[in-house]
């Protein structure tokens, strides 16, 4: 069974960084994307980040451009996302999810972890 757990939120001052994990498990994950999303009360869930596992490509969302990144340890079967320059803004409970390279829809999801950047 796929499971992905998510870790590493909490409340962080604006201009300061954290870095989420997402432990995955349950598959190979070699023809999968993983990708980053995240929701805020009263918003619908955006997407932040994607990496392909195999090839490592990458891709965000213009808001967290220059300021995220994705990456992902294949020996630790573990998908990051270093946050910095943190506003307000990015305050919001972020999602891990995965999902086929062939496919567009994501077809798993982990918990959430929630990231609060304070004024």
């Amino acid at each position: 069974q796929v499971q992905l757990v998510e870790s590493g939120g909490g409340l962080v001052q604006a201009g300061g960084s954290l870095r989420l994990s997402c432990a995955a498990s349950g598959r190979t994950f070699s023809g999968y994307v993983m990708g980053w999303f995240r929701q805020s009360p009263g918003k619908e869930r955006e997407f932040v980040a994607a990496i392909n596992w195999s090839g490592g490509s990458t891709n965000y969302a213009d808001s967290v451009k220059g300021r995220f990144t994705i990456s992902r340890d294949i020996v630790r079967n573990t998908v990051y996302l270093q946050m910095n320059s943190l506003k307000p803004e990015d305050t919001a409970v972020y999602y891990c999810s995965s999902r086929p390279v062939t496919l567009r829809e994501y077809d798993y999801w982990g918990q959430g972890t929630q990231v609060t950047v304070s004024s």
